[in-house]
């Protein structure tokens, strides 16, 4: 599984129901966003995973043109404490895909690991299990997420959870 898979097919999912989420928009942003994600849920559901569309700032709700393209969070393990990798790698490789970001050390309590990477446009937050990306999706990000998903999220060799 590849993350550019997952957010292609989001965002043809997204396009071929365009009307009808206008449409539930006119009635309420709550059902547009109770419709949004049932896309979202069943996208990631194809590929056993959570995928939500999260809308920090509510002004986003009727920017129904950018659904999909920033604002996502993923979700592979929810139970997942630790990285397969050390987070210096992971680190490492957020400089080498994305250029000028600030990777730190974050979440890191109960026995539990986490990594917050800054970037002049938002973050990333990854964590063993998931990551959320509050931030315009490109093209460098695509690819960082599908390394994370191989390198970290579907890596269960070296899993010591």
């Amino acid at each position: 599984m590849s993350f550019s898979n997952l957010h292609s097919e989001l965002l043809f999912n997204i396009k071929y129901h365009i009307k009808e989420i206008q449409e539930s928009l006119k009635k309420s942003p709550n059902d547009a966003y109770q419709l949004v994600n049932k896309l979202s849920e069943f996208t990631g559901s194809r590929y056993q995973v959570t995928l939500n569309l999260h809308f920090p700032d509510s002004k986003k709700i009727y920017d129904v043109e950018n659904y999909g393209t920033e604002n996502l969070g993923l979700v592979v393990d929810k139970f997942r404490k630790r990285f397969p990798i050390p987070r210096e790698i992971i680190k490492r490789k957020a400089e080498e895909f994305l250029g000028n970001v600030t990777p730190q050390d974050a979440y890191m309590y109960e026995g539990k690991e986490g990594l917050k990477i800054l970037t002049d446009k938002g973050r990333i937050e990854i964590l063993p299990g998931s990551i959320h990306l509050w931030c315009k999706i490109d093209e460098n990000l695509k690819k960082f997420c599908d390394w994370l998903m191989q390198e970290v999220f579907l890596n269960n060799e070296k899993n010591s959870n």
